[in-house]
């Protein structure tokens, strides 16, 4: 192909067509396409954006980059994918739920950089668990159990990989058009039948502004079913964060509250329940969105999705016995530190970025792909906006390696933390639901 002529059509605002698109995703993986004309692809694009056949073949080039995984099973393949958060664990329960329906759930995840965690550091803070597998023993968990959260292994969409990496050396990261295709070209090549997708906004999420959040969603709602791929998506509250723990080990132990039926009501459990039933009813599982989420509310009020996690969580090398061990196998910090509020009111304003970014100063996130990360740290306890306060109420709990770490994050919590006179109103939790 002519790449620099292509280059050049995108530069002018011209409509290169999906073919050519198409190609240039497939070779990105390869030595045809060099690292300079990748960069200026990815401007063109960030200046200058794509049609909508052009994102389509774009994604789908790069998703046959590599290996596309193909199915045989008596059920329907479902994924969801979030765009990130601050104490965002859905994906740990929503996975076994939609399993414990009769789903098969190859979930192919990441991990953290920057103030949002990721699930496969969450998955590894439990003893044993491997998240890196091949497509043999992919299968063999998912065809027995149901579920698989695992990570990417390098043939899966490389052509991403190296685009990513070009486009956060270039300033192009924040292009609607190449977020959707480094998103879906990953998860079309899991071989889905539908999915659904959680585009975050408010404070601690990746686009705040709601209306790019609402572009975001529906540009991959889009080109995903123009694809092939049955997918919906829901515009979630992220202005606070979901669960009341962010660090691994305790967003673990926040999902293992609700499986075990400890916590019965919850934003975490809401938002599970409203993406499981968008998916379900893109399948046979369904009828409806709201006859789907009864049937992944039921499947965890009844004990059968934690059945199915601990399941999962033996298959791939963690504890045969986590549905009861689970309290006492995680890690735990050394130093636990309340965060009082100093003064009555209302929480008005939860700067939900800051509370991640404290729990990556922690050292429970990273930032550089190369950052070790400490399982055991983070917060817990974290109070919900608009509740009511004293100066004794607990606004956090922060778990650290040390005092002086301890100090300093409990110091940026408490700044986080709006606290006035007047109650405030949270925002809705689901915020818009978008549809083919």
């Amino acid at each position: 192909m002519d790449t620099a002529h292509l280059i050049s059509q995108v530069r002018d605002g011209q409509d290169a067509g999906s073919d050519a698109l198409y190609e240039f995703g497939k070779l990105l993986t390869g030595n045809s396409i060099s690292d300079a004309q990748a960069g200026a692809f990815a401007m063109a694009v960030r200046l200058k954006g794509l049609s909508s056949a052009a994102r389509v073949g774009l994604t789908l080039g790069m998703r046959d980059s590599g290996d596309v995984l193909k199915w045989d099973l008596p059920g329907p393949i479902l994924d969801k994918h979030s765009t990130g958060g601050v104490g965002d664990p859905v994906s740990l329960l929503l996975a076994p739920a939609l399993a414990a329906c009769g789903a098969f759930v190859p979930m192919i995840s990441g991990r953290g950089l920057g103030h949002t965690g990721g699930t496969l550091d969450k998955l590894e803070a439990i003893p044993g668990y491997i998240t890196d597998i091949g497509p043999k023993r992919l299968e063999h968990v998912l065809t027995k159990i149901g579920c698989a959260i695992i990570g990417a292994t390098g043939r899966v969409a490389p052509s991403d990989k190296r685009l990513y990496a070009i486009r956060d050396v270039t300033g192009t990261v924040a292009s609607t058009d190449l977020i959707t295709a480094s998103i879906l070209s990953k998860k079309l090549a899991a071989g889905l039948d539908g999915l659904v997708l959680d585009v975050k906004t408010g404070s601690g999420a990746f686009m705040p502004d709601q209306k790019d959040a609402l572009s975001l969603a529906e540009t991959l709602v889009s080109v995903a079913n123009q694809s092939g791929c049955k997918t919906s998506a829901l515009v979630t509250d992220m202005s606070q964060p979901l669960a009341n723990a962010a660090g691994n080990a305790l967003e673990i132990k926040a999902v293992m509250a609700v499986l075990s039926g400890a916590e019965k009501t919850s934003r975490l459990l809401d938002v599970t329940c409203a993406l499981g039933g968008q998916v379900l009813s893109q399948s046979s599982l369904a009828k409806t969105p709201a006859a789907g989420e009864t049937k992944v509310r039921k499947a965890i009020e009844t004990g059968h999705a934690m059945e199915v996690f601990a399941k999962m969580v033996a298959a791939l090398g963690g504890p045969t016995d986590f549905e009861t061990s689970w309290q006492f196998c995680l890690p735990e910090a050394t130093v636990q530190r309340e965060v009082l509020a100093g003064k009555s009111g209302f929480i008005q304003e939860v700067e939900t970025t800051e509370l991640g970014n404290t729990v990556v100063a922690l050292g429970g996130g990273r930032l550089r792909e190369t950052d070790k990360i400490d399982p055991a740290v983070g917060l817990s306890g974290i109070a919900p906006l608009g509740s009511k306060v004293t100066a004794k109420t607990t606004l956090a709990m922060v778990h650290a390696s040390d005092e002086a770490q301890a100090d300093r994050a409990a110091d940026r919590v408490r700044k986080a933390f709006k606290i006035g006179a007047k109650p405030a109103k949270p925002l809705d939790l689901i915020q818009k639901v978008v549809t083919a």
